[in-house]
Formats: C-alpha cells, sequence, structure tokens
C-alpha cells in the first residue's frame, strides 16, 4: 500500500482515522511522495518471489499526486517485475477529482477503484465536507465520478463507513444503493481516536448501533440473494466462505494481524495501515532492503500481539466465525487471565449479529456448496 499524497486531502472527514494517526506522529504528513521513492519502494518489493502482486494507493487522496506520478509507477513495475508475477493495481478515491484522463487511465490499465460513498446525500455530506472551502458538501461531487467511471467501464467498488448516522438508516441507504446498481459494497466501521474513550464522538459507532447494522443489512443481502440477485458484500462474503471451509481474505476476519508493507511518501514503512505510527515505523524503502524492514517487524513482534484472545473469546461460540476481529478494534474490557488483552469494542455487536443470522448462513454456505 503507497501514500502518494501522505495524508494530504481534498476532503475534510470529522471521522478520519488517518488524519488522527497523522495527529499523534512526530510528523504530521510526508508531503508528496517523490518518483525516487516510489521506485524505491516498488523495486525493492518486486524482489519478493511470488506470482501475484497488489500495488494499492490510497491517502489522504492519492490522486493528489498527479497521473503522471501513476504513470511512473506503471513505468517502474514493468521495469522491475523481473520475475513475471501477476499483478494488480487498485486504488481508494473519494471521486472528489476525478476527470475523464483519470478515467480512462484506470480503464486502460486495469485498475480497481474503490469510491467512498456514506450513504444517501443528507448523511454522506453530514460528515464529509470539502477542505479549504465554503462549499455545503460533497456529494454531488462524488456521483458525478461514480458515473464517469461506469462512462469508461472501469471496474468500481463502493466503501462506507459505518458510523452512527449509517448504520441508523441502513435499509435507507441499501434501497439507494440497489437503485444505482451499485453491486460490490464494502462497509467498514467506523473508528474512535487513537487513546480516547469510545463512543463519545457525534459520529461514533456504539456496539449495539454496529450489531442492528449488521442484522438489517444482512435481511435485505440475503433477500436479494434467496431472489438470485448475488450481490457483493465482502463481509458476508467472507462469512458464508468460512463456513465452506474458504479461509477470509480480509485480516480483521482472520483474528490476526497479515502481513503488509504500507509505504508513506517519504518512504517510510508501517506494518498496518491503522498503525502507521512512529512507534511501528519498520524502515525506509530509499534506505532498507526488504528483508531488513522485515527483521524488524519481528522484533517488534507487531503479527504475534494479535494472537492472544480474550478469555471470553476463547469460551465464546461465534469464535470460529468472529475469531476476535481486527485488533484496532481491540479496546474492551481486558482480560481477566491475560494482561494487555482486550476485547473487542464490538463484541455486543458481533454475538447480537452471529445468533441472529448464523443459521442462514449456513443455509447460503450449503446452497453454494451444492452449487445452487
Amino acid at each position: 500500500m503507497i501514500k502518494p499524497a501522505s495524508g494530504l486531502c481534498n476532503m475534510k472527514c470529522d471521522y478520519c482515522f488517518y488524519c488522527d494517526e497523522a495527529a499523534n506522529r512526530q510528523q504530521a504528513s510526508f508531503g508528496l511522495m517523490s518518483e525516487k521513492t516510489l521506485k524505491n519502494v516498488i523495486r525493492r518489493t518486486l524482489t519478493q518471489v511470488t506470482d501475484h502482486y497488489t500495488l494499492s494507493f490510497q491517502g489522504g487522496e492519492p490522486t493528489l499526486r498527479g497521473l503522471p506520478f501513476f504513470e511512473k509507477a506503471l513505468e517502474y513495475t514493468r521495469q522491475y517485475n523481473q520475475n513475471g508475477a501477476q499483478i494488480h493495481f487498485a486504488l481508494q478515491t473519494n471521486g472528489f477529482a476525478l476527470t475523464d484522463e483519470w478515467a480512462r487511465f484506470f480503464r486502460d490499465n486495469h485498475f480497481l477503484i474503490g469510491v467512498s460513498v456514506d450513504g444517501t446525500k443528507a448523511i454522506h455530506d453530514t460528515f464529509r465536507h470539502p477542505a479549504g472551502t465554503s462549499a455545503d458538501g460533497t456529494f454531488e461531487r462524488v456521483i458525478e465520478s461514480v458515473r464517469l467511471l461506469e462512462k469508461y467501464d472501469v471496474e468500481y467498488n463502493i466503501l462506507t463507513v459505518v458510523h452512527k448516522l449509517t448504520a441508523e438508516n441502513i435499509r435507507e441507504i441499501y434501497g439507494f444503493y440497489r437503485k444505482q446498481h451499485w453491486d460490490y459494497m464494502q462497509f467498514i466501521p467506523c473508528l474512535d481516536p487513537l487513546a480516547e474513550e469510545p463512543g463519545r464522538k457525534p459520529y461514533s459507532l456504539l456496539p449495539e448501533t454496529y450489531g442492528r447494522f449488521l442484522m438489517d443489512l444482512f435481511d435485505l443481502w440475503y433477500e436479494d440473494v434467496k431472489k438470485g440477485q448475488m450481490l457483493y458484500i465482502r463481509q458476508f462474503e467472507n462469512y458464508v466462505g468460512m463456513l465452506m471451509g474458504v479461509r477470509p481474505e480480509a485480516c480483521d476476519q482472520r483474528g490476526h494481524c497479515g502481513l503488509q508493507y504500507v509505504a508513506e511518501a517519504d518512504g517510510s514503512v508501517y506494518p498496518c495501515d491503522f498503525y502507521a505510527l512512529d512507534e511501528w515505523r519498520l524502515g525506509n524503502f530509499n534506505t532498507d532492503r526488504l528483508t531488513v524492514i522485515d527483521e524488524t517487524r519481528l522484533s517488534k513482534h507487531f503479527l504475534e500481539r494479535s494472537d492472544p484472545l480474550h478469555e471470553d473469546c476463547r469460551s465464546c461460540p461465534w469464535l470460529s466465525l468472529c475469531r476476535g476481529g481486527c485488533f484496532r478494534c481491540r479496546t474492551g474490557d481486558l482480560s481477566p487471565d491475560q494482561p494487555d488483552v482486550r476485547l473487542n469494542y464490538f463484541c455486543k455487536g458481533y454475538r447480537m449479529f452471529f445468533e441472529y443470522s448464523s443459521e442462514r448462513m449456513k443455509e447460503l454456505a450449503d446452497e453454494f456448496r451444492k452449487g445452487r
């Protein structure tokens, strides 16, 4: 994952977790990534012997770096892909500044684009504002960008942050998304700021609210699936897949942190987008080989710290599906028998959801297994 513009953005979202992370670093922003740094990121990571490789651009807003930067990324990828790996490109955007030129580039180079949309206009514009202007909202401009991607046949999905308002209005939002023919959706829970008591912000997502959201969304998705309308919602697809014996591709659903390389604009490397913090810096792609970066990761025990589970998790009937959830969300009660091991903040919501939906998920798994 590459941050071409660090945390720089042309929008200001009240709940932005990356702004919160940046505020907790000694240096908040690293500006725009140089082509030299881009070259070193690609050159060093493509030394891995693998048959496939994903280069994902996020932010902030990655398009602020400009189109020539991404053309250089393609050039360097072709130059250093000596192992002949299959290369996948992805980019997450707020959709505020896309143009025909961008859309043609994405189509011609097979980029998968994630577009951030938070529900209907009124809900979206509540927490997602233009940066540095007096304009009221961003929704209309984002929708124009989605239409632009459709015009050029760019593959895209919709990413929605589940905050208080999106959770409480998911039936209305789902109906709106269906009318837009948005068949590929991701919903990620909103994170409260680091080191603050959760649940205190206007956008904060409470555990019970998250549980009801999952229940309502599952009802809507299940009904459509049973009608033969195969809509993709990442979280549910992974749960059903797990019941079929398939390893989930989402790290938060595997129950332990995965191996990632997050490159900030100055070349600094971090083990996860949620932990781009000074204490977790692994090195710099401009100066350090991948082996050195991996050795630092091992010395910091970043992956291992997500393995221990709270006592309640180990005795929970839903452990095989929940697996403790994302480590970033383990900010709940401490485990009685293990220091520093905490319960997932959304535990109550997950329990509500699994008790409500597990039988229907098993039913779908059986049907998919039989090819129906």
